[in-house]
């Protein structure tokens, strides 16, 4: 009797303990399932948050994008109107360049308006060729003292090709070569030859050396004093 009491006790204690590790079981799969479900919560929240950053940033790149679109049309439309501007004023400084010398001959034109009309009733031409001859004396002092315009070219002067334009030759007594004739003047302007003066130029005939030359001037000297 006693051995079969304590097999009933066993077994007894046996189906008490079963339904404790099955809850136990049953907490453990429960708790497994809330942390997996958070887990799944929390990776999903973590994805929309770096997905909403994305977007985010996404949105100010492209608004970066749009601003830099915006200041390089600018930049191209002022660097056009500037180009434009720059054209506009060569062509302007080109068509108007003389506008300063133009006003100044104004004065000689005029000059020579009043000449004219003098001449036609004047009874002396020398009162005439005055005239002219002040007019012309006052536009060239003011070509040379305003705009550097300087004339050059007198019988006598020792002949450079480089500024001179021998349009004619004859041998003569002379020891180096000289203007003979000056058909047209020179001009430079400042340092610079804008023409170049038309001669005529006498050569040395082998009569005369650079030593008579010297010479002669020196007895001239004596001579005169």
């Amino acid at each position: 009797m006693s051995e079969e009491v304590n097999e009933k006790e066993a077994e007894s204690e046996a189906q008490t303990e079963i339904p404790v590790e099955s809850g136990e079981m049953q907490a453990e799969a429960e708790n497994s399932g809330v942390q997996e479900a958070e887990g799944k919560e929390t990776e999903a929240d973590t994805q929309e948050s770096e997905l909403d950053a994305a977007k985010k940033r996404i949105a100010e790149l492209e608004a970066e994008a749009a601003d830099y679109k915006d200041k390089y049309l600018r930049a191209v439309a002022d660097f056009q109107n500037l180009r434009k501007r720059s054209i506009q004023e060569k062509q302007e400084a080109f068509d108007y360049a003389n506008t300063n010398l133009l006003k100044d001959l104004l004065d000689s034109l005029d000059n020579f308006d009043r000449t004219v009309e003098a001449a036609s009733s004047a009874s002396d031409p020398k009162a005439i060729a005055d005239g002219v001859t002040m007019i012309n004396k006052s536009m060239v002092s003011m070509l040379e003292n305003k705009y550097d315009l300087v004339a050059y070219g007198a019988v006598g002067d020792a002949f450079n090709p480089d500024i001179h334009e021998a349009i004619g030759k004859s041998d003569d007594p002379v020891a180096e070569p000289v203007l003979k004739a000056v058909y047209l003047k020179g001009y430079k302007l400042k340092d610079r030859v804008i023409r170049h003066a038309k001669v005529m130029v006498s050569m040395p005939d082998g009569s005369v050396k650079a030593e008579d030359t010297g010479d002669s001037k020196a007895e001239n000297a004596e001579e005169s004093n």
